[in-house]
């Protein structure tokens, strides 16, 4: 079974909306606007999760804050490509002595480097016509190189804003399969919500069958002068207690359906019904290797580590701004005006050095990067023992689910025994009403607490992936970003 999530960018124009639905290898049987009312409409778990990933309005949400986030990540690439402006101007003006109109036109083009060279070139073209003094034009050019080096100089710090908005963009796809990994829990755990109201109405459905018949026993056993006929009032009674069981198992029943539904994005009246089965099988975990798969895998432990990389970079930023400004500049310019023909040219090279006195904002800025790469330290050395701690517990809880499975198998069994010998004893008369329901409460409560086992150890299970950062790997989901 492969499923493979592509949600991408939705135009925010009024009349063209894209959007892309998820790839899924087959068709679920329940489409997104189910028709509502009629048949229950059968539900695998591996259809839940396709519709969530399609249409849950969560991940499409999320979805749409990713094309804001791309394109942060163009702007900053962008500040290391050429940056071209136009600027033009006309002006009519007169005065005491003449009236003249005068035409400007400066493009101009700049670059940054990753080193922190910065270059820029313009050029300028001006034009006026005066109705004494004629017309005069005029344009020219100029160059100019700024070499940072000092402060700002060299790769790693002139191109650290494009590295924090690399690691930004590494933050967001990690957030972006955290969020799509706790849909799908979330879908599989009201999923298996659904499937164990269905099962607890079941359980409910043939308790009330067994006290109707056990009514109808009694019946015969009155009818028979083997019973006195008020004994049959506690079979009656648990015959109204299980109706008023079944009445609760229904409305929770509904409400896990409503609560799926509601996920799914579906209409909150389909009459959904979960079809998986609740065959179990049990995992083998190793400790250790669990850890290393949790530390390559985990989105909220490898956000912890690009938030590290994020402190150290804005340390050695913060490093480096307390050095001088000191610059090598060097340009040339020249410049022609009409008429008369004059070209002008000149060269320059210099050294710029500016040293700020008493300027504590610089200082500010430090200590507060020395302090945020400690405070991140103390967080990383919490995050890797909170991961250790959520792998150790997941597995051992995982394991203590699966006997606790296999206990209430062998409690179901033997409470199944002990009332079908009992209900054959009360036929005979070697038994009692109080007796049998007595076994009856007991079988009931076998039968719930090997439900919850099962859905326990299913739910541990699902637990497990998403401590280690497996679900969407499990799930076969491919984040087409």
């Amino acid at each position: 079974m492969a499923w493979a999530l592509t949600v991408a960018g939705l135009a925010m124009a009024d009349n063209a909306q894209h959007r892309s639905h998820a790839t899924v290898q087959r068709v679920a049987p329940v489409s997104a606007r189910s028709v509502p009312g009629g048949e229950p409409v059968a539900l695998e778990l591996g259809d839940a999760v396709a519709l969530a990933l399609r249409d849950n309005r969560a991940i499409r949400s999320a979805y749409l804050e990713r094309i804001a986030q791309k394109f942060d990540l163009r702007v900053a690439r962008d500040a290391f490509a050429p940056q071209l402006a136009l600027k033009g101007r006309y002006l009519a003006n007169r005065n005491h002595a003449d009236r003249y109109r005068q035409g400007q036109l400066s493009p101009s083009a700049s670059l940054l480097t990753p080193y922190g060279t910065r270059l820029s070139l313009d050029w300028a073209y001006a034009h006026t016509r005066a109705n004494g003094a004629g017309r005069r034009y005029s344009d020219g050019a100029n160059l100019a190189i700024i070499q940072p080096l000092l402060r700002g100089a060299g790769r790693g710090i002139a191109d650290a804003p494009l590295r924090q908005a690399q690691l930004s963009e590494q933050l967001n796809r990690l957030a972006l399969k955290d969020n799509v990994a706790q849909v799908i829990t979330r879908t599989i755990n009201l999923y298996r919500n659904l499937l164990r109201a269905q099962e607890q109405l079941r359980i409910a459905d043939d308790g009330l069958l067994r006290a109707r018949q056990l009514v109808d026993v009694n019946r015969a056993l009155i009818a028979a002068g083997r019973m006195a006929a008020f004994d049959i009032v506690q079979a009656e009674a648990e015959v109204a207690s299980q109706e008023l069981a079944r009445e609760g198992s229904r409305n929770q029943l509904q409400q896990s359906r409503l609560a799926l539904a509601q996920l799914l994005a579906l209409d909150l009246s389909t009459p959904l019904k979960a079809v998986e089965s609740l065959h179990v099988a049990q995992l083998q975990i190793d400790a250790d290797q669990a850890l290393t798969q949790a530390q390559a895998l985990q989105p909220a432990y490898l956000m912890q580590l690009v938030a590290g990389e994020q402190a150290a970079l804005e340390l050695r930023v913060a490093q480096n701004a307390q050095w001088w400004d000191l610059s090598l500049v060097g340009g040339a310019s020249q410049l022609r005006e009409r008429p008369g023909h004059a070209l002008a040219w000149e060269h320059y090279v210099a050294v710029e050095l500016e040293i700020p006195i008493g300027d504590l904002s610089r200082r500010q800025t430090l200590l507060r990067a020395q302090v945020g790469m400690e405070q991140q330290r103390l967080s990383q050395a919490e995050s890797r023992q909170q991961l250790q701690r959520e792998v150790t517990s997941a597995v051992w809880d995982i394991q203590v689910r699966w006997r606790q499975l296999q206990i209430a198998e062998r409690a179901q069994d033997l409470s199944q025994r002990k009332l079908a010998i009992e209900r054959e004893k009360l036929a005979t008369g070697r038994s009692s009403n109080f007796q049998v329901l007595s076994f009856e409460s007991d079988l009931r409560y076998a039968q719930g607490a090997l439900l919850d086992a099962t859905l326990d150890y299913l739910e541990a299970q699902v637990m497990l992936d998403q401590v280690l950062g497996a679900t969407l790997e499990r799930w076969q989901v491919a984040l087409n970003d």
